[in-house]
Parts: C-alpha cells; structure tokens; sequence
C-alpha cells in the first residue's frame, strides 16, 4: 500500500499536469490504483519517430519519491523492447542515481529524449530508421486496440476514428476521378499511336494532303511548249 506522502506527491503531480500540460507527453494514473500510471509520448518532429503515439506505464514504488519507479512501452516503438522494464538513470534500474526531485514530467520527458538516442541500454533494440517509420506510422491503431488505452485517452481514439474517417472520405472521392484520367490517357495513347504510325512510315495528315496533289500531266507541258513556240513564230512569219 502506497505511503500517504507518496499519495500525496502523485496527486499533486497529477494537478500540475492537467494545469500546464508537457509539450509531447500525456500521463495519467489509473483510476484503481494511483501508484500506476499511463502515459502517451507524442513522436519528436525531425525524428523517426515523428508521427507516432507511444503508450507506456510507469509503476510507483510505495517509498515514491524517495524510490525510482519502474518504466515500460507497450506500443511497438523500434528503440525499446515492448513490456520490459527500460534501463534508466531515473527508472528503478538505477536507484543510486534517482533524485526524489525528479517527477512524472521530468521522467517521461527524460525518457522521450533517450528515444531519439542510439545508446544501447537494457530492453532496447536496434532498428533502422524506416522500420522506426513504419512503426510510428502504425501505433495510433495499434493502442486502439488496447481496453485500457481507449478507457484513459479518449481523445486519441477520437483522432484515429477521424483519421479513419478522412481516409474513407478520400478512397471514396478516388473512383468518381479515374474516367477522367482514363479519357486523358486514351488521348495520350491516340497521339500515342499517331507518332508509332508516323515512324513506321504511315501518312500523317500532312502527308496525306501532299499525296493528294496529283503531278503535272507531260502532254500538257508539250502542248503549252507548242503554243508558245507558235506564238513566238508568228513575227517571222510576217517578215
């Protein structure tokens, strides 16, 4: 059973988050049992990470805050193992380096900051930064499924059913836009198949019209030689 101070110390944090919220983390204790705590880490932009909701428990000791608590994330992350303990200068892996100053903000703020590090340390992994991507990408609908993340962050799961909703929205405005770009390539692959014709040798249109100019007839051609040498006689003649 948790010491009165230590009740007393988790409810006073409690206020000061709800009254001045930590930029990228939410935390909050569950409802049967103050010395255990949820949290949400929101991904760092400029990171991997970015993008993505980490949920997490922080399980205090009954001597809290004179004893470090214990920190695990239960969201697949690619930096630190899910359900095992993090090694930490501020978890219970070191007690020789806690500080009873240190808080729930000061802890997970801490621990946001260790994400973005490469430093190998017990219950972390190594992956690349794309599988860390495609993590981030997929955690949102990951926590959903979690009873007891949709019990204490509603407001998460108001997000990804909007998310959702949007790309429903999208998908369905997709269809009504494919004829269009069928009709733009159909005339893309006519004037396609022009040029094909134009280098296998076919007529193009002006082609077509020079092949229909018929040559000039040669007894024509004799014909006017004849007038116009009559025509040039005729002087002579009268000489």
């Amino acid at each position: 059973m948790a010491e009165k101070s230590c009740v007393k110390r988790l409810q006073k944090e409690y206020r000061a988050l709800c009254k001045e919220p930590v930029s990228h983390v939410v935390a909050r204790p569950s409802s049967s049992d103050i010395l255990e705590w949820h949290y949400v880490l929101e991904g760092s932009e400029g990171t991997p990470f970015a993008g993505g909701f980490y949920y997490g428990k922080i399980k205090f000791p009954p001597e809290y805050p004179y004893k470090p608590p214990g920190i695990i994330m239960i969201t697949p992350n690619g930096r630190f193992m899910t359900q095992k303990k993090i090694c930490l200068s501020m978890s219970d892996f070191h007690p020789e380096s806690w500080n009873p100053m240190w808080s729930v903000s000061s802890i997970l703020t801490g621990l946001l900051s260790f994400m973005t590090d490469n430093t190998p340390t017990t219950g972390s992994v190594n992956t690349t930064a794309a599988e860390k991507r495609h993590l981030a990408k997929d955690s949102l609908a990951f926590n959903c499924k979690n009873t007891a993340f949709k019990k204490l962050f509603p407001e998460y799961v108001e997000k990804y059913k909007q998310e959702q909703h949007d790309r429903q929205l999208v998908s369905e405005q997709v269809p009504s836009q494919v004829p269009q770009e069928d009709k733009g390539r159909t005339k893309l692959e006519k004037l396609g198949d022009s040029s094909v014709e134009d280098a296998k040798g076919g007529d193009t249109p002006k082609d077509a019209r020079r092949n229909r100019k018929q040559p000039f007839p040669t007894w024509m051609m004799l014909l006017l030689v004849s007038i116009f040498g009559v025509v040039m006689a005729l002087p002579l003649l009268q000489l």
